[in-house]
């Protein structure tokens, strides 16, 4: 059975691989030769929406920069959580 699944698998792709193949889309978008950050905010959006689905997170908490350092680019996303109230 295990090779049936393995064979014909129809399972939806992991989150961590789909947000590894739109990094990389974003990548090669940018190296492309077009200019400005204009997927931020479409990022920023989807960003909000996959946290959102886990915990409650106010969207201005989420915040995103790219800057390029020479031939370096470096994707800054910081994420604020809400603090988790222990029970006694």
């Amino acid at each position: 059975m295990a090779l049936l699944s393995f064979l014909f698998n129809t399972a939806k792709p992991k989150t961590a691989s789909a947000a590894k193949e739109r990094l990389q889309i974003i990548i090669a978008r940018e190296r492309s030769g077009r200019s400005g950050y204009d997927f931020l905010p479409a990022l920023h959006a989807e960003l909000i929406a996959v946290i959102s689905k886990y915990t409650k997170v106010d969207p201005k908490d989420i915040t995103l920069s790219l800057d390029r350092k020479g031939d370096l680019e470096v994707l800054d996303v910081n994420v604020v959580l809400p603090e988790i109230e222990l029970r006694s």
